[in-house]
């Protein structure tokens, strides 16, 4: 199947249960983690879009996206807006 026909990543954005939180690193450094985004959806492509959104560093390791800054308020509203399910995301 030709990839531009292939369902993979809506597939897996409607299975992906979302979960985005800050932590304090040292220094008093915040940085904003997302966690349950499906390699199908392609994460790294995801936290570029995201850090060029947001004008912020971070980067995909461990499975999770990290984020430098609070940006949990702003970045659900991003996610939906990129295809995401509301309801499938919980930011804590």
């Amino acid at each position: 199947m030709p990839i531009e026909l292939c369902v993979c990543k809506t597939i897996a954005k409607e299975e992906a249960k979302i979960k985005i939180y800050e932590v304090k690193r040292s220094f008093g450094k915040s940085v904003t983690l997302i966690e349950g985004i499906d390699e199908k959806a392609n994460p790294k492509e995801l936290s570029k879009k995201l850090k060029t959104k947001l004008s912020c560093g971070g980067t995909y390791k461990n499975g999770r996206i990290e984020l430098r800054g609070e940006h949990k308020d702003k970045l659900k509203a991003i996610l939906i807006q990129m295809g995401f399910p509301e309801d499938k995301i919980e930011v804590e």
